[in-house]
């Protein structure tokens, strides 16, 4: 994805909920686990990782969906598309489900979470493999890569 292309807009299905990112991505990724799964009705979720300051909803009022945990799912409330989550602990950053925003085609997976949950013909051009979530202090390496293959 190119800075020229910023801000980037999405929306729900129904287009009652919209929203912004203002910056760059920090991380794109694909979720294999068994939530994501039944939540997207697919072979897993694509989402990318914004700076919570780069992310706004512009219209609309997204409510809480999924199993209403310490993960927040949020969903249109007419529609119940879902857009976006705002992880336990994680204030700092929002995942916007990838396919939500206009342009989905630059957004794509540079790690693949979960895949221990894969199905067996499910794949991505990810490059970094998780069985499970990264820990915490892989992070900043992910990011870094993210960042310097995007710069390419």
């Amino acid at each position: 994805m190119s800075v020229d292309t910023l801000p980037q807009e999405g929306s729900c299905r129904c287009d009652r909920v919209r929203f912004s990112v203002s910056a760059a991505p920090v991380i794109t990724m694909a979720c294999h686990c068994r939530g994501c799964q039944k939540m997207t009705a697919s072979a897993f979720s694509l989402s990318a990782l914004f700076a919570a300051e780069a992310f706004t909803v512009t219209q609309g009022c997204p409510v809480i969906g999924g199993l209403h945990g310490v993960d927040r799912h949020y969903m249109c409330p007419h529609c119940m598309s879902w857009l976006f989550t705002r992880p336990h602990g994680i204030d700092a950053f929002v995942n916007v489900r990838a396919t939500a925003l206009e342009n989905a085609s630059g957004y794509v997976p540079f790690m693949e979470t979960w895949t221990s949950e894969k199905l067996p013909w499910a794949n991505t051009p990810a490059v970094e493999h998780f069985a499970q979530l990264p820990e915490p202090q892989d992070f900043p390496r992910l990011m870094q890569a993210y960042a310097d293959s995007s710069a390419r």
